[in-house]
């Protein structure tokens, strides 16, 4: 089923390393939120007989917004568009911005998933990272969580720190492992253009974490969640039986999702051979309220997607994720992947990077720590 995301971009502080659009403080937050159920009302055609599955509240620090605010958005989103019963809503949440009642309203609301933003447990790195909060108060706003009600808990976690060692990596897994999640998120740290942390790299400031420790890491990651039970079901996230995120195995999958708030995408495909349509919003506050609140499409690009492009974004997408299903892409394309590609596949299969089973080529923990030069020997050009 298709998916809405929605975009809140908001920040106390904004992270030295975060390329996310974003903007400090929140004196805009009740205009924007007026703004984005005008485009969410814009929408209401595109999805005639449309059922979505799941709703994403993604920043930006969503836990931001007010209880009332959220109730509004959700109940736009519900007037507007068929959510399925049973949805996955999930909400981004930031240790340092929520208490228990927060939280507990936010459920009342029908949020059944938070994604905790910890990153991580050591307050000598989330200082490095400039995050708000403190390991206690990550700590304070799962067991709050809990106590809200919630079930579902995803953690956030980053790796790959300057100077970070891999005893302080596992420290950090064990630490999480403790508050026994559904789900973790575990990322590799990269320098994004135009981030302070770019800039801090640049002027050598900051050298980053060597390649062969951040390979390490992700072993030790991958090791320690499949003894612990978890699934490792793309690159950077594992997940208890039962609880993948649904919202990005859609995603990953090529399922269709509508995008709101600025600087959001949108990925739908047409019905009965019509195109493959991508688009973005305008990645500016001011000018997003301003267009949407006009009544106008705040968007900046939009694009019709070749079928090259498609097949690309299907491999990519799979090999980082559950596979590639080699019965889906030569139904939707006829490209003769396997023939095409024969002897590299077979190279990846005698090399155990690759598994081929359930018709799906499948990555292996090996196959992952190369998973983008993989992708490259196997896109077409």
């Amino acid at each position: 089923m298709p998916s809405i995301y929605i975009h809140i971009p908001f920040c106390e502080r904004k992270c030295l390393y975060c390329d996310f659009y974003s903007v400090e403080g929140t004196s805009l937050m009740e205009r924007f939120v007026g703004a984005l159920l005008s485009e969410i009302g814009m929408y209401a055609s595109r999805a005639v007989g449309v059922s979505f599955d799941t709703v994403y509240l993604g920043g930006g620090t969503p836990s931001l917004l007010p209880v009332g605010l959220l109730g509004k958005i959700l109940a736009r989103l519900r007037r507007t568009f068929s959510i399925a019963g049973g949805s996955e809503i999930t909400m981004e949440i930031n240790p340092g911005t929520v208490s228990e009642e927060k939280l507990a309203g936010y459920r009342s609301l029908g949020v059944n998933r938070l994604s905790i933003g910890v990153q991580s447990f050591q307050d000598h790195e989330l200082r490095f990272l400039s995050r708000i909060h403190t390991a206690r108060e990550a700590r304070d706003a799962i067991a709050m969580a809990r106590s809200a009600g919630f079930t579902n808990l995803s953690l956030d976690l980053i790796f790959g720190l300057p100077d970070q060692t891999l005893e302080e990596w596992e420290q950090d897994l064990l630490h999480a492992l403790r508050f026994e999640p559904e789900h973790l998120s575990a990322y590799c740290l990269v320098v994004e253009e135009d981030t302070p942390l770019a800039r801090l790299v640049r002027s050598g400031q900051v050298t980053p974490s060597p390649l062969e420790i951040e390979a390490d890491m992700l072993e030790c990651t991958m090791d320690l969640l499949a003894a612990r039970g978890y699934e490792h079901y793309e690159v950077s996230n594992y997940a208890r039986p039962g609880y993948r995120s649904r919202h990005n195995s859609s995603t990953w999958s090529h399922g269709n999702y509508l995008g709101f708030g600025p600087g959001a995408h949108a990925f739908w495909k047409g019905l009965a051979g019509g195109p493959a349509l991508r688009w973005q919003n305008v990645p500016d506050l001011g000018q997003y309220i301003d267009r949407a609140s006009g009544g106008c499409l705040p968007l900046t690009s939009e694009e019709v997607l070749s079928e090259r492009s498609l097949i690309n974004e299907r491999i990519f997408m799979g090999l980082r994720a559950d596979g590639i299903d080699l019965e889906r892409l030569e139904r939707d394309f006829r490209c003769g992947f396997e023939r095409r590609h024969r002897e590299v596949i077979q190279l990846l299969l005698g090399e155990k990077m690759m598994v081929h089973e359930h018709g799906r080529l499948r990555l292996t923990p090996k196959g992952y720590l190369v998973c983008d030069e993989i992708a490259a020997e196997l896109l077409l050009p």
